[in-house]
């Protein structure tokens, strides 16, 4: 295992500097803006504790590799690479190896709409139909069972149109086809919905004939609503996803690794790998080298933990990284506060993933009470992928953290411990009153 440890004072240091300059951008303060630490900081044995966790998952067959990075106080504070990214190779993990991040990537696309909003070419009220017409006839699937058994579907008119917001806070009726057992949700697991060599603008059009799940505004209701909202993007800007994206985000950001595959077959043995049994395709999504017309806003994007440790600092510093703005802190704001708590009166059902204790906010999880008997600081803002990989942004902590691996199965109990761990290690574990 190869280690790149910032070994002296946490969080400063030629150490840290080199780290941030050789690995993740250009500058000292490549991954933000220099801040007074204000809130509790990780020791030496509790980077160890974190370390012997992850290292324990690789020598029990758990998972091939990882990388792991935390950062606080706009200092790196932890960059470690443990085991393989390639089971096959055996070739070690490091800094530099790209991962197909899923899920991940709805925080990129909902940044980008709001960068649209900031515009003025996006409202967040508009009507999603008002950039893709075929929206305008949208319906609503209703499952009605008869005595012998079977359970034709009744489509009904929308009561109000989809809007951008119910997109971004997936209150928009559409659903997905990987769990549930409805026959609303059975038409989004027919793999006619992903045949062929689509664009975003097909695809759309494809989720547009399906009927939805809910009236818009009913439910959270997890979904390709991010996907679609990656045409809307395209619509309201005159540009292709990735390019309006690579404009605003990637370049000035510095995140040269993240796109919607892997173009330079150079880099190609940089992809980080799953064991056998860990490897499965999402939906329509492809393996990171092939080339592909869809650039899914809601589960396409590779990238690497230094590229999306620079956007989440972005959005830890209030929309702002190295004296350029890319977001008002009052957009930033909104985003990351719960849009969907009881006073909307919006249904949280068995199939709500935030899961107990958070809300939703334009893009993220929000974190609106700790867990039981624990004081986990409220305002965390998180999602992950469905490789396993995932990232959160404490504010209270002015923390931020991002873990790659690609191991569907174990992202989500990882999650969890790694989690538990560290907010131990800060003094905020089990209350002892």
């Amino acid at each position: 295992m190869k280690r790149w440890r910032n070994n002296g004072a946490i969080g400063h240091g030629l150490v840290a500097a080199a780290l941030a300059m050789v690995f993740l951008g250009s500058s000292p303060h490549a991954l933000g803006s220099e801040k007074t630490p204000d809130a509790s900081t990780f020791s030496r044995a509790a980077l160890d504790r974190i370390g012997d966790y992850v290292r324990n998952e690789i020598s029990t067959g758990k998972i091939p590799g990882a990388v792991l990075l935390i950062q606080q106080h706009g200092k790196l504070v932890d960059l470690e690479c443990f085991g393989v990214r390639d089971p096959a190779s055996k070739q070690p993990m490091t800094p530099d190896s790209i991962f197909q991040i899923y899920s991940m990537s709805k925080a990129v696309t909902s940044v980008a709409a709001m960068m649209l909003v900031e515009d003025g070419k996006l409202s967040l009220d508009d009507p999603v139909s008002k950039y893709i017409h075929s929206f305008a006839d949208a319906k609503v699937g209703v499952d009605l069972s008869d005595e012998a058994g079977k359970y034709p579907l009744k489509l009904e008119p929308l009561k109000r149109p989809i809007t951008i917001r119910d997109l971004l806070r997936h209150t928009s009726g559409i659903t997905y086809g990987f769990f549930g057992e409805t026959q609303v949700q059975k038409l989004y697991a027919d793999p006619k919905l992903y045949a062929g060599d689509y664009d975003n603008a097909e695809f759309a059009d494809r989720i547009a004939s399906l009927p939805l799940a809910d009236q818009p505004g009913v439910r959270w209701n997890y979904s390709h609503s991010t996907d679609v909202l990656g045409r809307v993007v395209e619509v309201a800007s005159g540009q292709s996803l990735f390019q309006f994206e690579k404009q605003r985000l990637f370049d000035p950001l510095g995140m040269s690794e993240t796109a919607y595959y892997v173009a330079d077959k150079a880099k190609w043995p940089r992809i980080a790998q799953a064991y056998p049994v860990d490897r499965f395709r999402v939906a329509g999504i492809k393996d990171a080298t092939e080339a592909r017309r869809w650039e899914s806003g809601g589960a396409g994007l590779v990238s690497t933990a230094g590229d999306y440790a620079r956007f989440l600092q972005m959005l830890l510093n209030g929309g702002e990284l190295d004296g350029k703005r890319y977001l008002k802190p009052e957009t930033v704001a909104l985003m990351t506060s719960d849009q969907i708590g009881p006073e909307t009166g919006i249904i949280h059902d068995p199939f709500y993933f935030p899961g107990p204790g958070s809300g939703f906010g334009l893009g993220f999880a929000i974190r609106t009470a700790p867990p039981p008997n624990t004081t986990w600081p409220l305002g965390e803002y998180r999602w992950d992928g469905a490789g396993g990989s995932f990232y959160f942004v404490d504010p209270v902590d002015d923390l931020l953290v991002v873990f790659m691996v690609q191991a569907p199965t174990q992202g989500g109990r990882i999650q969890l411990a790694l989690k538990t761990i560290m907010y131990e290690a800060l003094g905020k574990g089990l209350r002892k009153d």
